[in-house]
């Protein structure tokens, strides 16, 4: 099949019933459901995009076993090159939804892309399961299909040891073993995409701390979104069905985030990839650099996502006409600082990569991982630069339907700036208030801040990955010297 197009990506979730609810009622049809409808445009655009003449080459590559025009996100880079070209591509996807859309599908395509080369690593459970690996991987890259992922458990509460409290009945486990598979109960967080995904990958990640060798909850697997006794409750949508003037991100880029429920659910063995291993899992992220992939795509999306907010932030200023003063120069420049870095990041990681044991070009684990550990504080303080810049101006943004009420005189008379006409003003706010303020702008916010877990979760694996010994040296000599 080779890369999809949107119209074909939109069919392949009408023919694939998948149990989604939404508001207290079962979506019926994903693609046409006004709260989820918009995200399935956008993940058909993107899509599309495969297509374009102009962008062929630099968002497809023949496939080695089809020769057919693939994904390039489904790459697995052997060189320099191959790296940075996956980088184009990421970014491409990324600036056409502004940065907006955390998990589009090339998330998960560099998961199962690092995991694949290192299918030799999940053999080491059972020899069968290295074979899952690769082959799944062909799958998804031949069919290019869009995945989500749920990877932590629901907890009652924490032990104060900080260990994660896995409870029968709440968290995802393994409740028996049969000839067609494994069967699993209990319920996953947070499987963003979800309703408008073909397949969800279930995994754990590093972070996830289980007591014994082997363990019910220790468990890495992928299967179809519509397979039976798998459940999606959607949070509420924050595309309220209006325009893309008043809502110009939540009307685009709802990509949704889901509880998954897992009632007893069967897992076909040909999609088992770890069962029971708890060392297997919880080494998975690091041993096979998948952790370093993932980044590199969210290093991606993050500076998509500055770029945006700082193009806005520059409009903004040069509306209200207060670009030359002290104050609004000074956030500006703290805007061009998190881009640039964020650029500087990732070039610094790709320039210095590394074949890994699996024969992966590894972008650096220590300047990506900066990357995350950046963004993570940053884009909240982003958003806050824009609510401090718009001031009172956010309030002055009538809808749509006003422009074109009995007041749209008055509107365009006192509205309007020395820059820029009253309905072109408030365009820009709403749009800025849709980044700042709204309940989409408030559900990036808190997204970026726990995007790959917590601050000092991110802040320990930052502290592991640093060479310490070279800058002690230095002092050592300094204080015998």
């Amino acid at each position: 099949m080779g890369a999809r197009t949107g119209r074909q990506y939109i069919e392949a979730l009408r023919e694939q019933p998948r149990e989604v609810w939404l508001r207290g009622e079962r979506v019926k049809d994903v693609t046409t459901h006004p709260g989820l409808a918009s995200g399935v445009r956008a993940i058909a655009a993107l899509y599309d995009m495969q297509h374009d003449p102009a962008l062929r080459d630099e968002m497809t590559y023949p496939s080695p076993t089809s020769g057919e025009r693939v994904g390039l996100s489904f790459i697995v880079p052997r060189t320099r090159d191959e790296l940075e070209r996956r980088r184009v591509m990421m970014l491409h996807w990324a600036r056409a939804t502004c940065g907006m859309m955390g998990r589009s599908p090339d998330f998960m395509n560099v998961t199962f892309a690092a995991w694949s080369a290192a299918a030799a690593y999940f053999a080491q459970g059972r020899p069968e399961f290295g074979d899952n690996m690769r082959r799944y991987y062909e799958h998804l890259r031949e069919h290019d299909l869009t995945l989500t992922h749920a990877l932590i458990n629901l907890q009652r509460s924490r032990t104060i040891s900080g260990v994660f409290n896995l409870q029968e009945g709440t968290a995802l486990s393994v409740v028996r073993e049969t000839d067609a598979g494994i069967v699993v109960r209990g319920a996953r967080i947070l499987a963003t995409l979800a309703p408008m995904s073909d397949e969800i990958a279930v995994y754990s990640p590093r972070v996830a701390r289980h007591t014994d060798k082997h363990s019910p909850f220790a468990v890495n697997f992928a299967i179809p979104c519509g397979t039976p006794g798998l459940k999606f409750l959607c949070r509420d949508s924050f595309d309220h069905g209006k325009s893309h003037f008043d809502d110009p991100l939540g009307s685009r880029f709802e990509e949704m985030d889901c509880v998954v429920f897992f009632d007893d659910v069967l897992v076909p063995w040909e999609r088992v990839f770890v069962l029971g291993d708890v060392d297997l899992i919880n080494n998975t992220a690091m041993t096979t650099h998948s952790a370093a992939h993932t980044a590199h795509q969210g290093a991606a999306k993050n500076l998509a996502k500055c770029e945006f907010v700082l193009g806005v932030a520059l409009h903004m200023t040069h509306t209200l006409g207060n670009a030359h003063l002290p104050h609004s120069e000074e956030r500006l420049a703290e805007l061009t600082l998190y881009t640039e870095l964020m650029r500087a990041c990732i070039r610094s990681a790709e320039a210095d990569a590394t074949l890994d044991e699996w024969g992966v070009m590894c972008p650096v684990p220590l300047q990506i991982e900066l990357t995350r550990n950046l963004f993570m504080t940053a884009y909240p303080r982003m958003a806050e630069i824009l609510e401090l810049l718009g001031s009172s101006s956010f309030m002055l943004t009538p809808s749509e339907a006003d422009l074109q009420g009995p007041l749209a005189g008055d509107i365009e008379q006192y509205l309007a700036t020395d820059t820029a006409t009253a309905r072109d003003r408030i365009k820009l706010f709403r749009l800025a208030w849709d980044i700042a303020g709204s309940a989409f702008g408030s559900r990036q916010v808190l997204y970026e801040r726990f995007f790959a877990s917590d601050p000092l979760t991110r802040a320990r694996a930052l502290n592991a990955l640093y060479p310490k010994e070279e800058v002690m040296e230095r002092v050592r000599r300094f204080l015998d010297g």
